[in-house]
C-alpha cells in the first residue's frame, strides 16, 4: 500500500512539473524566441532533476527540503569534473531563467489566494514587513549588481 502511494505521488510530481514545463517552453519561445525543440531537451533535464529530488526527499531520512536535493543533483550534474556538464549545461541554457520564473510566481500566487484567511491573520504589521523585506531584498541585488558592474568595466 505504502508503494502504492509513493508511486501515485511521483506520478503526480512527474504530471505537474511536465505541464509547468510545457508552460515554460511555450513562453521561452514567446518571451525569448527560443526555439521549442531546442529547449525541451533542458526542459526534460531540469524536470528529470526536480523529480529526483523530490523522491530523495521522500526516502532520505535526513529532514531536509526536496529544494536542497534537486540544487545538490543540478550542481553535481553540471560541475565541469562531471561527464554530464557539457550535456547539461548546453540544454539548460536554452531555457530562460524568466520563463521559469513566469509559471512559479504564478502558482505562488495561486496558492496565497487560495488561503486568505491565513494572509489575513498576518495582518498589517505583516504586510509592512513584506514590503519592506521585498524592497530590501530588491534594493539590494540590485545594489550588489550595479557595484559589480562598474567593478568589471
Amino acid at each position: 500500500m505504502e508503494k502504492r502511494i509513493i508511486l501515485d505521488q511521483v506520478l503526480e510530481w512527474t504530471l505537474v512539473l511536465l505541464i509547468t514545463g510545457t508552460i515554460i517552453v511555450v513562453g521561452n519561445l514567446i518571451g525569448y524566441e527560443h526555439n521549442i525543440i531546442e529547449s525541451i531537451p533542458g526542459m526534460l533535464i531540469l524536470v528529470a532533476i526536480s523529480v529526483v529530488g523530490l523522491i530523495l526527499a521522500k526516502i532520505i531520512p535526513i529532514n531536509m527540503p526536496a529544494m536542497c536535493y534537486i540544487s545538490i543533483i543540478g550542481i553535481l550534474l553540471a560541475l565541469p569534473m562531471s561527464p554530464t556538464s557539457d550535456f547539461i549545461v548546453e540544454a539548460t541554457n536554452k531555457v530562460e531563467l524568466m520563463a521559469i520564473c513566469t509559471p512559479v510566481l504564478a502558482y505562488t500566487g495561486i496558492s496565497i489566494g487560495k488561503s486568505w484567511a491565513e494572509f489575513k491573520k498576518i495582518g498589517w504589521r505583516g504586510v509592512v514587513v513584506t514590503l519592506l523585506v521585498m524592497f530590501g531584498t530588491f534594493f539590494t541585488s540590485a545594489l550588489f549588481a550595479e557595484i559589480l558592474i562598474r567593478i568589471t568595466k
